[in-house]
């Protein structure tokens, strides 16, 4: 009898603690990132991805926030997370075996590249044995801005029905992704895709927004529904305004370790650019 009033009373103190907590957090990544509202998106990139200068796309002479692969692989997570609040609503069961099977391949190619990509650079970076190391081609940012991409349409795939299983009390028990759908939002990433490869301003600047925000965003929604597994919440919820304490509470998590991992690695390289003698 006593347990309902201590957990109401622990959530009130959560209310406020956490909005205190977020603002906080957002505060001191916004004066110890770099100046400019790309030099926060950098920031971000930082914590996931090597930024090496010559695996990534320029605006101009500046390096977008992420690497060619992060960047196909966080823009096209955060389009497809979208397209699909647009497209499946509250659909929370996990597509077809066909469409896992592409996910599959989708994640196989990912790792082809990356694994062909990281030994190429040990080969440039490298004396010695080393330098014989095989590679099944000459890596380019082309395939990895494509084979990123497709993960990140497999990560956004398989995280929305399971976002869907964990928040919603009246569930929808239709896949999320059905062909049509699937091969639309696989289309309309490849046309992204051919867009970036234009080196369009107006493409890229979007892109650097969506690719580091989407890294962001998945990051939030990871620490969001540990937050609601935690305080043993699964399935309560009727609507998206009562989403705001969890979802806070990711991003206040979210930018904790983006914050944790910026000022490890500023302080062992120096650097906000790629990871020193890494140029290949």
């Amino acid at each position: 009898m006593e347990t309902k009033p201590i957990r109401e009373s622990f959530q009130n103190i959560l209310r406020w603690f956490v909005p205190i907590a977020a603002a906080l957090a957002f505060a001191a990544w916004m004066y110890l990132s770099p100046e400019g509202a790309l030099g926060k998106l950098d920031a971000i990139g930082y914590a996931v991805c090597h930024r090496i200068d010559a695996r990534s796309f320029h605006i101009d002479d500046r390096q977008l926030p992420l690497c060619a692969r992060c960047t196909g692989e966080f823009y096209a997570a955060g389009v497809a997370l979208i397209f699909q609040v647009f497209v499946s609503g509250k659909r929370s069961k996990l597509p077809s075996r066909g469409i896992i099977a592409v996910l599959v391949l989708f994640f196989l190619a990912f790792g082809i590249d990356g694994s062909n990509s990281y030994l190429y650079l040990l080969k440039q970076t490298s004396q010695g044995a080393l330098d014989k190391i095989p590679n099944l081609y000459i890596p380019n940012n082309i395939l990895r801005l494509f084979t990123g991409s497709g993960m990140g349409i497999a990560l956004a795939t398989v995280l929305y029905p399971i976002i869907n299983q964990t928040l919603w009390r009246d569930l929808d028990d239709r896949p999320a992704l059905d062909w049509k759908s699937f091969g639309g939002l696989v289309a309309l990433i490849i046309v992204l895709n051919l867009l970036v490869l234009t080196d369009s301003l107006f493409v890229l600047y979007p892109v650097a927004y969506v690719s580091a925000l989407g890294t962001l965003s998945l990051l939030v929604i990871v620490f969001a529904i540990l937050w609601i597994m935690i305080m043993r919440q699964d399935n309560s919820f009727e609507n998206v305004r009562q989403l705001w304490l969890p979802f806070l509470s990711g991003l206040t998590l979210a930018l904790l370790m983006i914050l944790s991992i910026d000022l490890v690695r500023l302080q062992f390289t120096g650097t906000w650019s790629g990871f020193p003698g890494m140029t290949g």
